[in-house]
């Protein structure tokens, strides 16, 4: 049974950072590219970062360059995303997701999602 499990949420004030950290079981972690969303109230989930499966390449939304990193550990089965200068609009339930396609017995996308942790920015 795949499970994703978010920790390091919480309130932080503008200009402050989080680390937030993705623990990850029940499935060969090395083989999934891991990513980052998040969801605000009263809007729609968005991406925020991606990693590929070496943790060479990383992906961001515009709205996050140069403040937040993604990265992984695959020994430890982890992602991880370093959020720094945290704005308001960063305040969301964050979401790791893990992402991979099978080509084997057919071409298939596997995907598991965690439950979210809260993270808020006072002004």
């Amino acid at each position: 049974q795949v499970q994703l499990v978010e920790s390091g949420g919480g309130l932080v004030q503008t200009g402050g950072s989080l680390r937030l950290s993705c623990a990850a079981s029940g499935l060969t972690f090395s083989a999934y590219t891991m990513g980052w969303f998040r969801h605000a109230p009263g809007k729609e989930r968005e991406f925020v970062a991606a990693i590929t499966r070496s943790g060479s390449n990383a992906y961001y939304a515009d709205s996050v360059k140069g403040r937040f990193t993604i990265s992984r550990d695959n020994a430890k089965d982890t992602a991880n995303l370093q959020m720094n200068n945290l704005k308001p609009d960063g305040t969301a339930v964050y979401y790791c997701k893990a992402v991979v396609i099978a080509v084997a017995p057919d071409l298939n996308v596997y995907d598991y999602w965690g439950q979210g942790t809260q993270v808020t920015v006072s002004s």
